[in-house]
């Protein structure tokens, strides 16, 4: 659905992040809102300066300078970066942003890592890989506090609540949500979708859980589990998400080359859908919302959201935080828990066929979605595996 005073008007990113020489995968804004870090199957990760476009020092690597980099999480107090790996040895690494370096790795996933997010507290860390199960880290210690067999053939997206008692994951297979104690692992309960869950969010006040998946976004009460609202629009995986400080904002990035924006009091589109060269990876808003960022292929585009929403009535109301809004810090410092993506990175899988039946099961036939999300794929891999 679309807001009817939308002007579907062409509209130009404020900014083009250009360097990176594979797909970019994910993108987080820092604290003081004027940089961002993105990491890429290149196998580095950059830090931009958001207001000139343009690289900030020299590229962060890992010391054998061969692994893809496939999912990223910003510690609550901005100071660390969590990344997964797509290639060789599937670990997680810890960066401290200021220095760039490498604090430590965490080796238990045996397949690519594509999905982070860190506790309200920072003492953990939960992660989503292709070997199917979700791990919760302690991060004093390095060590997998809890390791489970979620039932999904891939894992495609994580998060947390924002009080940290359970975490959801999203995935192929099962088609579903599912919704984990954080301190037991037992399972609270399944959301069932149709097709695969690539992308989560969770509102701030932890009443509202938001899923993408084919097509749509769909909005579940948490008291009842039961779905109260669905966003239609865009045709195509919907890859990411990324929720405003005020809950009232959602950002959509998809595999239909669109980036949108949807106004969650009344449940549409508004602006104009932000049109890209290529399928889209990852979409984060800015901690004040004023500023979107997509990645799509090997760039990163920052707009400005003023600009986009322009034609909207009453569209400064989304933009602001009020006084009576309780955001956690976390939320204001990065989207550790507000915006979730499935980040991809097929690496070393083996051929495409292997993907499973279930996955486009309700897709329709006509569009031939099996073909374009295996294209899809053989770039992502062609990009992963060409030598740097």
């Amino acid at each position: 659905m679309t807001s009817s005073t939308s002007k579907m008007t062409a509209m130009m990113p404020r900014q083009t992040m250009r360097g990176h020489t594979g797909w970019v995968n994910d993108v987080v804004h820092l604290p003081g809102g004027q940089r961002i870090i993105t990491c890429s199957l290149d196998g580095s990760l950059r830090l931009w300066d958001l207001e000139s476009g343009t690289q900030t020092g020299n590229e962060w690597w890992d010391e054998k300078r061969v692994d893809a980099v496939c999912s990223m999480a910003l510690s609550p107090n901005g100071k660390i970066i969590a990344t997964g790996s797509g290639s060789s040895d599937f670990k997680l690494t810890l960066w401290d942003v200021e220095t760039r370096k490498i604090i430590s790795k965490w080796a238990g996933h045996s397949n690519v890592v594509c999905a982070l997010c860190w506790s309200a507290d920072g003492d953990r860390v939960v992660s989503g890989s292709w070997d199917g199960t979700a791990r919760v880290w302690d991060v004093k210690k390095g060590k997998t506090v809890l390791a489970i067999e979620t039932g999904y053939v891939w894992v495609w997206a994580v998060i947390y609540s924002p009080d940290s008692s359970k975490f959801a994951t999203g995935g192929d297979k099962d088609n579903a949500v599912k919704i984990w104690d954080a301190k037991t692992g037992k399972r609270l309960t399944t959301l069932k979708h149709d097709v695969m869950v690539c992308s989560l969010a969770w509102t701030s006040d932890g009443k509202k859980l938001i899923s993408g998946s084919y097509e749509l976004i769909r909005i579940f009460d948490t008291a009842t589990w039961k779905q109260i609202a669905f966003l239609e629009g865009h045709a195509h995986l919907i890859h990411a998400i990324s929720l405003s400080p005020n809950n009232r904002l959602l950002a959509s990035a998809s595999f239909d080359s669109t980036a949108c924006l949807w106004n969650l009091d009344t449940n549409l589109q508004v602006g104009p859908p932000l049109q890209h060269e290529g399928f889209l990876a990852s979409v984060c808003l800015s901690r004040d919302g004023q500023v979107l960022v997509t990645a799509c292929e090997h760039n990163a585009y920052a707009w400005d959201v003023h600009n986009i929403l322009k034609f909207e009535a009453g569209f400064e109301d989304l933009l602001t935080i009020g006084a009576n809004i309780r955001t956690p810090r976390s939320s204001l410092d990065n989207k550790s828990f507000l915006a979730a993506d499935a980040t991809q990175c097929p690496g070393q899988f083996g051929s495409v066929d292997e993907l499973s039946p279930a996955f486009f099961a309700g897709m329709e036939a006509d569009v031939d979605v099996r073909n374009q999300y295996f294209n899809c794929l053989a770039l992502i891999q062609t990009s992963a595996l060409s030598p740097q």
